[in-house]
């Protein structure tokens, strides 16, 4: 059984596509799941570029492909009044709910949240009355606004970035990461012991190579 690790951020609409497919996607696999919230716009920062959102064209694009995977996929999907938010309030509830060995939500917190933010009919996500209904309802044995929440977000991220980490939806297993819903496919692939991962060609397609450098 192979053990996954999967990195969302609620603002993030291709994690929560992710998110729902991934029980169909893996039929088949023997796996368990880790689900841990780490802070999309700090792995941004870090690597130097800007969100989705921020790039008009882009942010276009985005969500227009977006509402098309989720009509494609069948899986109800509606853009909250607000986007890109801030998503830290999301992050720490989700942290503070942690019931599993590591401290992390179960799949059924991340459930509510992702729900929260992308099927609520176009709400705002972070509406100071719908937040207190999302915490009343999920109960988290801690305070989600507490320093100590507050650092395990921080060293989730910290760590995220360590092993690689640069967006979200990012699936870790063996120490090979997955970065978004189209890679689902290429997991299930893994998983099911696909022999291309065992032939040296995962290690030579990422290998470095030459290549002119920008100059900023």
């Amino acid at each position: 059984m192979k053990h996954l690790t999967f990195y969302f951020d609620p603002v993030s609409p291709y994690a929560a596509l992710a998110f729902d497919r991934l029980p169909e996607a893996l039929v088949g696999c023997s796996y368990t799941v880790e689900y841990r919230p780490v802070l999309f716009a700090a792995l941004l920062h870090a690597i130097g570029q800007k969100g989705p959102a921020e790039i008009e064209s882009k942010r276009q694009w985005t969500f227009r492909q977006v509402a098309w995977l989720a009509h494609q996929l069948n899986i109800p999907l509606d853009t909250p009044a607000q986007h890109p938010f801030n998503p830290l309030p999301l992050l720490r509830l989700a942290w503070a709910c942690g019931t599993q060995p590591l401290g992390t939500p179960n799949r059924l917190v991340v459930e509510k949240i992702l729900h929260h933010v992308w099927r609520s009919a176009g709400a705002d996500a972070v509406n100071p009355e719908r937040l207190a209904a999302l915490t009343q309802d999920l109960a988290p044995a801690r305070d989600p606004g507490s320093e100590v929440i507050k650092e395990q977000l921080r060293q989730a991220t910290e760590q995220a970035l360590k092993a690689g980490v640069f967006g979200v939806p990012t699936i870790a297993v063996d120490g090979r990461l997955f970065w978004g819903l189209d890679a689902l496919p290429m997991l299930a692939a893994y998983l099911k012991g696909d022999p291309w991962f065992a032939s040296g060609a995962w290690e030579a397609a990422g290998a470095k190579r030459a290549g002119v450098v920008r100059r900023h």
